[in-house]
């Protein structure tokens, strides 16, 4: 079986970077992915990891233009009053795109240098 996902979008949000139990980075990120025609943008929900997840917390802002290449996952959980929730995430990797909307951005790299 065939699971890829490549999207083009804009962050509707800054990143949010926090650390898994063992200490590893992770970076939930939220992507406003524009349809054609009439039809309204589709809301993505990806996470990335080590690495990259540092650095699109700290180069990427809300508005900024990425690029996403990954797997779609199904989160399933439940809540603190019983009920199942459940939400399909991307999991993979953000490319900084080229994006001259934010002037007041300093020399924001279009990638940044593997650590």
């Amino acid at each position: 079986m065939l699971n890829t996902v490549a999207l083009v979008g804009r962050l509707t949000r800054d990143p949010e970077l926090r650390e898994t139990g063992s200490g590893r980075p992770v970076c939930d990120l939220r992507l406003a992915v524009d349809a054609r025609g009439e039809e309204p943008a589709c809301f993505v929900d990806v996470v990335c990891f080590d690495a990259g997840a540092q650095a699109c917390q700290q180069y990427l802002t809300k508005g900024r233009l990425v690029a996403v290449d990954g797997r779609l996952v199904l989160d399933e959980w439940t809540t603190s009053e019983g009920e199942k929730r459940s939400r399909h995430k991307v999991i993979g990797q953000v490319k900084f795109l080229p994006d001259g909307t934010r002037p007041d951005r300093q020399e924001v790299p279009d990638q940044p240098a593997a650590a």
